[in-house]
């Protein structure tokens, strides 16, 4: 497993990214019926466009790889939180599905938090490039670095 791990942390991110992305675009397109929806819960509308930045930045930042721990720490508080707002109804299967479909998925962005995105991430790439700065074996634009950088 050790051999796949960076190629497994990155379907992971896709993963995990792609949800929320979706989601994102998907809100913005149906903007005033995600407000009633927000207004129904006991939420005010105007964290709309915060929730919007939440869904996209922190979905492309999974995506990418970049600033990982913190995209994911946002996103697991986020869905423990939605869940709680938005899927307390635990006599409909459906609710409560979700309910735990959003607790999973913050689970798995605790453990994307430890992990790292792993060496396929802007991550990985800044900090090889700070470690190459400070050990004086940085060259920018060259291509032969066989560090990749």
């Amino acid at each position: 497993m050790e051999k796949h791990r960076n190629t497994i942390l990155l379907v992971s991110r896709i993963l995990m990214a792609l949800i929320f992305i979706g989601a994102g675009i998907d809100k913005m397109g149906r903007y005033a019926a995600t407000v009633n929806l927000m207004q129904s819960a006991g939420v005010t509308g105007s964290l709309l466009p915060a929730v919007i930045a939440l869904e996209l930045g922190g979905g492309l930042a999974i995506l990418l790889g970049a600033a990982t721990c913190w995209a994911a720490l946002c996103l697991a508080m986020f869905c423990v939180v939605s869940a709680v707002l938005f899927h307390d109804n635990f006599a409909d299967a459906l609710q409560l599905a979700m309910f735990m479909k959003n607790l999973a998925m913050a689970g798995g962005f605790l453990s994307l938090a430890v992990a790292g995105a792993g060496a396929i991430s802007i991550d990985a790439r800044k900090r090889a490039a700070r470690t190459a700065m400070r050990t004086g074996t940085y060259i920018p634009n060259n291509r032969d670095n066989k560090r990749g950088l």
